[in-house]
């Protein structure tokens, strides 16, 4: 029987997994993926924020801040109609995006002429001692819930199972405490995770001056708190918090891989681990997510099991819609986006290939969300990674390549026009970004307006106690002003 085991996780940067990047700290279970299976070394989100990521995994999507409808069907509803045993613990959010009023303020009114400070500034903080292995309490939790049903449950089943896991590691979450850096953005871990990181091997990202930085990247700086000064001291140790909270991931998943081996299912489960999103971690003088910068688009995807290449790396490009699903050789819906990673994972190529199975050489990656004040269109095709904005027109592009600048730190679309116009084609193909972009604005303005009303007078006293208060309560009146000239301005048809 072929058992599906989904670990499913936050752990941000894709990187991390393969060298240089895992130098930095030690992941022990995932380099025990690594020689076991296969590792895809070039895997995308197809948006880098939480819901929609997670509703593109489950082959399906919707917008940042809804969940899905009860009776849409995921890829584990088809595994149960085809006798598969499922279940699902720990963060799913496609069923309900969990996304705060703050955010869809925030996302609603991106196009206004304003910049207000969306994230506390991102920091550091320890708990505990060298003894506290268990810092993130809830992800814990679920990771034994997982281990239990494995031992108790799964051990007993006559039919195939599919276990999904979602952890929130290594998500930093806004400080509850007071005082000066009340919010703000926390990494947070223990001494014991900390001792696996090696300082000596953290990389100080480069930062552009705020002057020549890109005008998205400088609206992502601003909104993120990350504008100001910071010590090289503060961005290594944010970096250090970042990756020892990814040691702290990869335990939960040692602990998956020993129920399995502990039960003797492990032989004969195959065990994907990936990712929703990445984390910046101060690269682009920006931390978080929303970004097509590698940091935050480039995910983790590790593979093994029966039938699947043991030590193999993977370079075609492929992102979350890619159907890992098929793996139990189900009957394959026809509307799927994805393309089957079969081909690319069996131990034994067949003979002939499907016409579905001939990938394409790019992937393609979309935002819509808070701090980002454009709509984003990102297309990695071999080296080249190209970003698009808005109408494609209005805000500048940007085009890197990977190869020659792995960090990113130089945008040669006035360089190479013939590169833009042949990848700006493509991605014209599959998406009219324009179209998309102009309804993505409709919809922020219809939005913000019908919250606007529900609220009368009171908006304003609203939005200061959301995120932004201590910028909006600055210079409250020039804030509401520039909303109703921006309001005027669309109502006009003047996007």
């Amino acid at each position: 029987i072929l058992q599906l085991s989904f670990q499913f996780v936050l752990l941000s940067d894709g990187r991390l997994t393969f060298f240089p990047g895992n130098q930095t700290v030690d992941l022990p279970s995932i380099n025990f993926m690594k020689k076991q299976g296969t590792i895809f070394l070039n895997a995308y989100t197809n948006s880098p924020i939480c819901c929609p990521s997670r509703c593109k995994l489950h082959n399906l999507f919707t917008n940042p801040f809804k969940g899905l409808d009860p009776d849409y069907v995921t890829w584990m509803d088809l595994m149960e109609k085809h006798g598969y045993t499922t279940q699902k613990f720990g963060k799913l959010d496609y069923t309900s995006g969990h996304h705060s009023v703050s955010n869809r303020v925030e996302a609603w009114t991106r196009d206004v002429d304003f910049l207000l400070r969306q994230e506390g500034r991102p920091m550091v903080k320890l708990r505990g001692d060298r003894k506290q292995v268990r810092v993130m309490e809830a992800d814990w939790r679920n990771t034994d819930k997982a281990v239990n049903w494995i031992k108790e449950e799964a051990v007993n089943l006559t039919q195939p199972f599919v276990l999904y896991l979602g952890l929130n590691l290594p998500h930093p979450y806004p400080s509850p405490y007071a005082g000066e850096n009340f919010g703000s953005s926390t990494f947070l871990t223990s001494p014991y995770w900390l001792e696996k990181v090696n300082y000596e091997a953290i990389k100080i990202p480069k930062w552009s001056s705020l002057s020549e930085m890109h005008p998205v990247d400088y609206y992502s700086s601003y909104t993120k708190n990350c504008t100001g000064e910071f010590t090289k001291e503060e961005v290594r140790n944010i970096r250090a918090f970042y990756y020892a909270m990814c040691a702290e991931t990869d335990a939960m998943l040692g602990e998956i891989i020993s129920a399995l081996r502990g039960t003797g299912l492990l032989g004969k489960t195959i065990i994907i681990f990936t990712a929703d999103h990445g984390e910046l971690a101060m690269e682009h003088r920006q931390f978080y997510k929303m970004s097509m910068y590698e940091g935050s688009s480039h995910i983790p995807l590790l593979v093994m099991g029966p039938g699947v290449r043991e030590q193999q790396q993977i370079l075609n490009a492929v992102s979350l819609v890619d159907n890992i699903s098929l793996l139990s050789r189900i009957p394959v819906p026809q509307n799927l986006s994805g393309y089957s990673l079969i081909p690319l994972l069996r131990e034994k190529a067949g003979s002939e290939v499907s016409p579905r199975e001939h990938r394409p050489s790019w992937v393609l990656s979309e935002f819509h969300g808070c701090n980002v004040n454009s709509s984003v269109y990102m297309l990695r095709a071999g080296k080249w990674k190209y970003i698009a904005y808005s109408d494609g027109s209005s805000v500048l592009p940007q085009l890197f390549d990977l190869t020659a600048d792995p960090d990113e730190l130089t945008n040669v679309a006035i360089k190479f026009p013939v590169t833009v116009r042949s990848l700006d084609k493509i991605l014209l193909s599959l998406v009219n970004y324009p179209k998309v972009s102009f309804s993505v604005q409709e919809y922020n303005k219809q939005q913000f307006i019908s919250w606007k009303q529900s609220l009368g007078h009171n908006y304003s006293r609203i939005i200061a106690n959301l995120r932004w208060h201590q910028d909006w309560l600055k210079d409250q009146k020039k804030y509401e002003n520039a909303i109703e000239k921006w309001l005027v301005v669309l109502e006009q048809g003047k996007i």
